[in-house]
């Protein structure tokens, strides 16, 4: 059973940084594209970064220069190093893998989730 957990987020001043984690069990990072999709209130879920064995890692262009996916194998964890944030950013940050070895939106919208941390940005 695929199973993730978030955690990292919290209340930061604009211009500010976090790091999110996600701890993933239940599968081979190797055959998971695994990534983090954002949700703010009253606006559409928007697809953040990705990272696959295939293709590496890709981002919005909304958090592109500022937003860092990396993964440790060796723990099963995926980070999303957060720099510059803008109060934009503010949403609840989920993490999601889907079985496939490169980064697909649908996948991970369509794969396993984990219950989601919040992130604010204070103006």
């Amino acid at each position: 059973e695929v199973q993730l957990v978030e955690s990292g987020g919290a209340l930061v001043q604009a211009g500010g940084s976090l790091r999110l984690s996600c701890a993933a069990s239940g599968f081979t990072f190797d055959d998971y594209a695994i990534g983090w999709v954002r949700q703010a209130p009253g606006k559409e879920r928007e697809g953040v970064s990705c990272i696959s064995s295939k293709d590496g890692s890709t981002y919005a262009d909304s958090v592109k220069g500022r937003f860092t996916i990396s993964s440790d194998n060796a723990k099963n964890t995926v980070y999303l190093q957060m720099n510059s944030l803008n109060p934009e950013d503010t949403a609840v940050y989920y993490c999601a893998a889907g079985p496939v070895s490169w980064c697909s939106w649908a996948a991970l919208t369509f794969g396993s989730w984990g219950q989601g941390t919040q992130v604010t940005v204070s103006s």
